[in-house]
C-alpha cells in the first residue's frame, strides 16, 4: 500500500456542497491538506508543466492507516435459526474458476479462534472439504472423495447428524452419474456459532472464486435425491433458509425464500446475472429466464468501496468558481492528490461554454494497469525514470493491485472486470500521471485526466470563460443542465456513456446548440450505474468492439438495469448520428497530422480553415507527437453522418509499423471490410463539421490526440487557430447554422 492514499466519495459537487476525502496514512506523522485549483496536470516540461492555484487550507490532522478488504461476498444474519440448529444439511451448486489457489469458502459460519461453526469449501488440491468447529479451537477436516473441476457446474452438499455426530460432504458434477462422497463420525458435537452470520462465498480470512447458485441450508439430513430435487428448485421439506439469486438482480440485496426471511447483502459487488447451472442458450436476456440466470461470480479481487472513514470533508464557497480541483495531501515526506471538479449551481451557467469532462470513463478506467508492467522490466523501468525526471506522480497501478485494477484487466481467475468504482484510489486519475513512457520523443503518452486539461488550459491560455460540467450531473439532469450554454466542448476521450447522457447530448444539439466533440473513440460503449451506490459503474463486453476481454456469452445484459450492453453501434445508436464520425482504427500511441481537403476550403465551412495556410496541419503534440493520433474516428453515412456534412480534413500518414487495424466491427475477415473499401483507407480520423435543427452545429476532430496538439508554441499553432475560429462563430448565438437541402 502507498504511504499516503485516498479517495473522494463524489467526482464533483457545487458551490455549497460537501465533499469528503476518505484517507489512509501510514508514516505515522500528521497530514496537512489543501484545496487547489488545477490549471495544468501534464508533468511533461514540452508543455505548460503542472500548475496549480492555492485555494484553502484544511487543519493537518491525525490519520491513521486502514487495509483494502478486497474479496465479494453474501451476508446475512440467520440468529437463533443458525444458533439453534442441531441436525442440518447445506446445499449450493458452483462453478469454480481458481483452484490451486488456496482454501475458497462456498459457505461459512466458522470461527477458527474457538473452533465453532462450520465451513463448507475448497481446497487449492481441489477437494471439496466441510472443517467443523470441536469447541475449544479444535477444527475436524472431512474431504469429498473426488476433485471438483474447474468452470464445470457440481452440486455440492454437506449434512451433520446432531444423534451420531456423523459429518458428510458430498458433490454430483452436473452430467455424471454417482455422487462422490465420505462421511467421518466427529470426536466431539459440532459446536455451534455464537452468532448467526453467515457468509457466502467467503471466510474468516479467504474468498470464493468463481459461481454459486442458490445456498440452502434444512434442519435434518437430506438423502442425495433430496439434495438434488432442492438444488433443481424442487420444494423439499424443513427448509431453514435458502437464497435466490435470481430475485432482485438489479440490487445488493440476495433474497430468502424461506420461511424466515433472513434476506442477506451482498458486499464488494460481486457480479451478478450470471448464466447458472440451468441456463440453455436458448434466452440471452436474464429479464426473459431470471431462473437460467441464478448464479453470482465472487471474485477474490472484487472491490466497489474500501470503506475507510472520512479524513476531511470541505464545504465549496458559495461564490467558488467552476473549475477543475484537487486535494494536495502530505504526510511524512510523502504526497498524494485527489482531483475533482466543482460544477456551477444547479440551472445556472456561469459562462456560454462548457467543457464536460467524463468522469465515468475516468472511474472505467481507473487503475488500468498496462501489461507491460508485469512483463517488461525496461518498459517499467522507463516509466519510472521518466516519471521521475518529469516531476510526475510517482505511482503505477501495475505496482499497486491492492486497490483494485480497471474494467482493462482482468480478475485473478481470468473473468473480465465488469464493475468499476470511484470510492478507492485511482493512481491513473492524478495530477501528473504518465500513461506512457517514450523518453526517445519526449512525447508524453497521456489519455484521459491530464490530457483533458490541454483543453482547459488552451481555454484559460486563450482568455476564454467556461464553466465545467461532468457526466454524473449529465445523466441525472439531461438536457436541462445543457440548456443555459450556447457550447458544449467534451475532452479527448469521452467514450462510456447511458442512455439518459445520449439522449441529452442529442437533445442539446437539435434543440439549437452547438457541439464541439474534440476527441476520438468517444460514444463507444453503454454502461450502466449502480442504482444504489453512487461511483459504481457497470460494463458488458459483448459481441463486437475493441476489446480488453470478451463477456461470456449470455451475459451481454447489464445487472443493474437490465438493458443489453456492449457497443451503442450495437444498441442501434452507432456515434456517428451524435458527431457525425465514429470509431474505426486504433494503432500505438502515435500522432500523425492531418491533410486539409482543398474541397473544403471552397465550401460553405471553408470560413473554419480560414487561418490555415498549410495543407498538413498538427504534426506536432504532446500526445503521440501528433493531432491525429492512437484512436481515429471517421465520418460514415451509413451509419449516420449527415449528408450535408462538411469533411475538412483526414489525417494520413498511420504507418503500418505502428501497428494500426481496425476495430473489430469493421473488419469483417481478413480480406473484407463491413464499409467495402480497403482497410487502409478506413484508418483515418476526419476533421468534420455539419448544421443541425434550430441553427445548431457540430465539429468534430475524430481523434484522441488532437487536445495534445494545442499547447506546442505557446498555445499558438494552426490546431489552436481552427479550434479557436470554431469556437468564436460557435459561441456567437447571431450567426445563423441552416441545414441545407442536399
Amino acid at each position: 500500500m502507498l504511504p499516503v492514499a485516498g479517495y473522494s466519495d463524489r467526482l464533483s459537487l457545487r458551490p455549497g456542497e460537501v465533499i469528503d476525502f476518505h484517507v489512509s496514512n501510514a508514516t505515522g506523522a500528521e497530514v496537512s491538506a489543501q484545496i487547489v485549483r488545477v490549471r495544468s496536470a501534464d508533468a511533461n516540461p514540452n508543455g505548460p508543466g503542472i500548475k496549480t492555484e492555492p485555494v484553502a487550507t484544511l487543519p493537518s490532522r491525525k490519520v491513521d492507516s486502514f487495509p483494502v478488504r478486497q474479496g465479494s461476498f453474501g451476508s446475512v444474519d440467520l440468529g437463533e435459526h443458525l444458533t439453534g440448529l442441531q441436525s442440518f444439511t447445506l446445499v449450493a451448486t458452483v462453478w469454480p474458476t481458481r483452484l490451486g489457489h488456496g482454501e475458497q469458502p462456498i459457505v461459512a459460519w466458522l470461527d477458527p479462534v474457538k473452533g465453532t461453526g462450520l465451513a463448507l469449501s475448497i481446497e487449492a488440491t481441489g477437494d471439496l472439504v466441510v472443517k467443523a468447529g470441536l469447541g475449544g479451537g479444535k477444527i475436524a477436516r472431512v474431504a469429498s472423495a473426488a476433485k471438483l473441476v474447474e468452470r464445470h457446474w457440481a452440486r455440492v452438499w454437506c449434512s451433520y447428524d446432531a444423534a451420531t455426530r456423523e459429518i458428510t460432504v458430498a458433490s454430483l458434477p452436473l452430467g455424471a452419474a454417482a455422487t462422490r462422497s465420505a462421511t467421518v463420525t466427529l470426536d466431539a458435537p459440532l459446536a455451534s456459532p455464537a452468532t448467526g452470520h453467515i457468509a457466502i462465498g467467503a471466510g474468516s480470512n479467504s474468498s470464493f472464486n468463481g459461481k454459486i447458485e442458490r445456498p440452502m441450508i434444512f434442519s435434518r439430513v437430506l438423502p442425495a435425491a433430496e439434495v438434488i430435487r432442492a438444488a433443481m428448485g424442487g420444494a423439499v421439506e424443513d427448509l431453514v433458509a435458502g437464497w435466490d439469486f435470481a430475485k432482485d438482480m438489479t440490487t445488493s440485496r440476495i433474497v430468502d425464500f424461506g420461511p424466515h426471511r433472513c434476506d442477506g447483502v451482498l458486499m464488494q459487488r460481486p457480479t451478478r446475472a450470471m448464466t447458472g447451472s440451468s441456463w440453455t442458450g436458448r434466452e440471452m436476456c436474464w429479464r426473459h429466464a431470471p431462473d437460467q440466470y441464478a448464479a453470482i461470480h465472487f471474485h477474490d479481487d472484487d472491490i466497489d468501496d474500501c470503506g475507510w472513514p472520512v479524513a476531511f470533508s470541505w464545504t465549496a464557497p458559495v461564490d467558488l468558481p467552476s473549475g477543475n480541483y484537487a486535494l494536495l495531501l502530505e504526510a511524512g515526506g510523502h504526497k498524494e492528490n485527489l482531483p475533482f471538479f466543482v460544477v456551477p449551481p444547479k440551472g445556472k451557467a456561469t459562462a456560454d461554454v462548457a467543457v464536460l469532462v467524463s468522469t465515468y470513463t475516468y472511474t472505467i478506467y481507473g487503475n488500468f494497469a498496462r501489461p507491460e508492467w508485469q512483463t517488461n522490466p525496461a518498459w517499467r523501468d522507463e516509466w519510472n525514470a521518466q516519471s521521475k525526471a518529469w516531476g510526475g506522480y510517482p505511482h503505477n497501478p501495475g505496482a499497486h493491485v491492492e486497490y483494485g485494477l480497471s474494467t482493462y484487466n482482468f480478475h485473478t481467475d481470468g473473468s473480465g472486470i465488469a464493475y468499476a468504482s470511484w470510492r478507492r484510489p485511482m493512481l491513473n486519475l492524478r495530477i501528473g500521471y504518465l500513461t506512457y513512457p517514450n523518453e526517445k520523443i519526449r512525447a508524453s503518452g497521456l489519455r484521459h485526466y491530464p490530457a483533458d486539461m490541454h483543453l482547459t488550459a488552451w481555454l484559460d491560455a486563450k482568455g476564454y470563460s467556461y464553466d465545467i460540467i461532468t457526466d454524473v450531473e449529465l445523466d441525472r439532469e439531461g438536457v436541462a443542465l445543457l440548456k443555459p450554454y450556447t457550447v458544449v466542448m467534451t475532452g479527448t476521450h469521452p467514450e462510456y456513456h447511458t442512455p439518459a447522457m445520449l439522449d441529452a447530448l442529442e437533445g442539446f444539439r437539435d434543440g439549437g446548440g452547438r457541439l464541439m466533440y474534440l476527441g476520438g473513440n468517444g460514444f463507444y460503449w453503454k454502461i450502466a450505474l449502480d442504482p444504489e451506490k453512487t461511483g459504481v459503474v457497470e460494463i458488458r463486453r459483448g459481441e463486437g468492439g475493441i476489446r480488453a476481454w470478451a463477456a461470456e456469452t449470455g451475459e451481454y445484459y447489464n445487472a443493474f438495469d437490465g438493458e443489453y450492453g456492449g457497443l451503442w453501434r450495437r444498441n442501434g445508436r452507432p456515434p456517428q448520428k451524435l458527431a457525425g464520425v465514429g470509431f474505426t482504427a486504433q494503432g500505438n500511441f502515435v500522432g500523425s497530422y492531418y491533410r486539409v481537403k482543398p474541397e473544403a476550403k471552397a465550401s460553405r465551412a471553408g470560413w473554419i480553415l480560414a487561418g490555415i495556410k498549410t495543407e498538413k496541419i498538427g504534426n506536432y503534440g504532446l500526445s503521440g507527437h501528433g493531432a491525429a493520433g492512437f484512436e481515429l474516428d471517421r465520418a460514415e453515412k451509413r451509419l449516420g453522418t449527415p449528408a450535408h456534412a462538411i469533411v475538412l480534413a483526414s489525417s494520413e500518414g498511420h504507418k503500418p509499423d505502428a501497428p494500426w487495424v481496425l476495430v473489430p466491427e469493421e473488419q469483417l475477415s481478413h480480406i473484407v471490410t463491413w464499409a467495402g473499401e480497403p482497410a487502409e483507407k478506413l484508418i483515418r480520423a476526419d476533421m468534420l463539421f455539419f448544421e443541425t435543427p434550430n441553427n445548431g452545429a457540430v465539429f468534430s476532430t475524430g481523434s484522441i490526440t488532437f487536445c495534445g496538439s494545442l499547447p506546442p508554441n505557446g498555445f499558438n499553432n494552426d490546431i489552436s487557430t481552427v479550434l479557436s475560429t470554431v469556437l468564436d462563430r460557435f459561441r456567437d448565438p447571431a450567426e445563423r447554422f441552416d441545414v441545407p437541402v442536399v
